[in-house]
């Protein structure tokens, strides 16, 4: 039997599996610039043309595409990667295939996943694995009756932190949550409520990057259905509430050679790391200016990566560019061997987002660079003297630094891929520039009769 007939088989025993599942429509899925999830839905008969092809999409009509609107190159395809076809268990009926974009018949650059793959493929060459564990924090969120956002009126508490009865009050949505997404090959082994009336985390264990990657976008995927479902608005803005903490997206990352072997731990080192964990560390410090662009990629993003006071009273958002042994006040904490970024937040493409922090490692260890000194104290105690006389940086403080350190970033740019960074950059620019000149409310009610 030749590979084609094989992969006839293939599809075939997998259009039966599903049949017998109940499902008859398969979403072939993909991600815009954002990091939105795209789409159709096929019908089950036609996955062949899927896995084929590609489901077709017009490109200009995509965010961040570049795409023009005519000619050969205005159609964007979405190809099925057979490895992630699943059903939905909060959607019966429905699967879920995960798409790799393809412009006039080649594998498309601008396709935030390819260029994730491209990262992974430079990880490979030096024979590591990346392995990520993320961590979602999110508000489940009511509209008042003027429609603006206030927390889950069910979960109003003074001081919510692990609260038990707010998280009974919707015991019914995170358990459909755990559920679906523990159907799905997910290991979820909590769920807690984090700082905020109406916030909350759910922690599932690691994996590769790039199946980390895809199951977070399942993960937005079923948390937003399900949320929906019951009334209420499921959200990963990093901070929808300017009185209360805002929520981010941690990110685990380690390394492993082909024998499964930490690569970035030594346990003899002052802060459990090896060299080439130093030097990775290093790298992402280095570029810590450019990947906030990447990891905070939303004017939201900066109410929550504040210096100095912030309106919620309490924050553990960093700010500093540093790095401590399992230091939550710095952008990296180092923690049994791993790290943790913790920049990143849900308005990220979360596969940009780590095919930046790849590139900015690699760096680091290709140029062998050295961290700067770790710092193992409480930086939010420091005042102004000390963070002058210590000599540390702080991360951008606006979208527009973020962006500016992006372009400024030669070699990240490089590293990514020119022609996707500059689209990058094309697509957020506007969304800056918009925020720059809106008027808010806060503006009425200072300036309106002023002075």
């Amino acid at each position: 039997m030749d590979d084609a007939a094989k992969q006839i088989g293939v599809i075939e025993a997998a259009k039966t599996k599903l049949a017998a599942a109940g499902v008859h429509t398969v979403i072939a899925q993909f991600v815009d610039i954002h990091g939105a999830a795209k789409g159709k839905y096929i019908p089950l008969a036609h996955l062949d043309d899927v896995l084929g092809a590609g489901a077709g999409f017009a490109g200009p009509s995509i965010w961040g595409t570049g795409l023009p609107r005519n000619g050969a190159r205005s159609e964007f395809y979405g190809q099925g990667d057979l490895s992630t076809l699943q059903p939905l268990p909060w959607m019966p009926g429905y699967a879920r295939i995960i798409c790799n974009g393809v412009v006039d018949g080649k594998p498309f650059d601008g396709c935030s996943r390819r260029l994730l793959l491209r990262q992974i493929a430079r990880l490979q060459a030096h024979g590591w694995t990346l392995n990520v564990g993320i961590e979602p924090e999110f508000f489940l969120v009511n509209k008042d009756e003027n429609g603006r956002p206030i927390p889950c009126t069910k979960d109003d508490q003074a001081k919510p932190s692990y609260d038990l009865k707010a998280l009974a009050r919707v015991r019914d949505v995170l358990h459909r949550m755990e559920t679906g997404l523990s159907a799905c090959g997910f290991d979820i082994f909590q769920i807690g409520h984090e700082d905020a009336s109406g916030q909350y985390e759910l922690n599932y264990h690691y994996s590769d990057a790039l199946k980390a990657a895809d199951n977070f976008i399942l993960f937005k995927m079923a948390a937003s259905h399900i949320a929906e479902d019951a009334g209420l608005i499921f959200s990963l803005m990093p901070k929808p509430f300017a009185d209360r903490p805002g929520s981010g997206l941690h990110l685990h990352l380690s390394l492993t050679d082909a024998q499964g072997n930490a690569v970035m731990a030594d346990k003899a080192d002052s802060h459990g790391l090896s060299k080439i964990g130093r030097e990775c560390i290093a790298g992402m410090l280095a570029h810590s200016p450019a990947l906030a662009g990447f990891h905070a990629p939303s004017v939201n993003s900066y109410k929550r990566l504040v210096v100095g006071r912030s309106l919620s009273g309490t924050t553990w958002a960093p700010a500093h560019i540093a790095w401590g042994y399992n230091n939550r006040t710095t952008v990296l904490r180092v923690v049994a061997g791993r790290l943790e970024f913790r920049l990143t937040d849900g308005s990220s493409n979360i596969y940009a987002a780590l095919a930046s922090t790849i590139a900015a490692m690699l760096d680091g260890v290709e140029q062998q660079m050295s961290p700067p000194v770790p710092i193992d104290e409480d930086v939010y105690e420091w005042d102004d003297k000390e963070f002058k006389r210590r000599r540390l940086k702080t991360l951008p403080q606006t979208l527009g630094e973020a962006l500016q350190a992006v372009a400024a970033d030669t070699t990240l740019t490089k590293l990514l891929g020119e022609d996707y960074v500059a689209e990058y950059l094309v697509t957020k620019t506007p969304e800056w520039i918009d925020y720059c000149r809106s008027v808010s409310d806060w503006e009425y009610k200072r300036y309106l009769t002023w002075p």
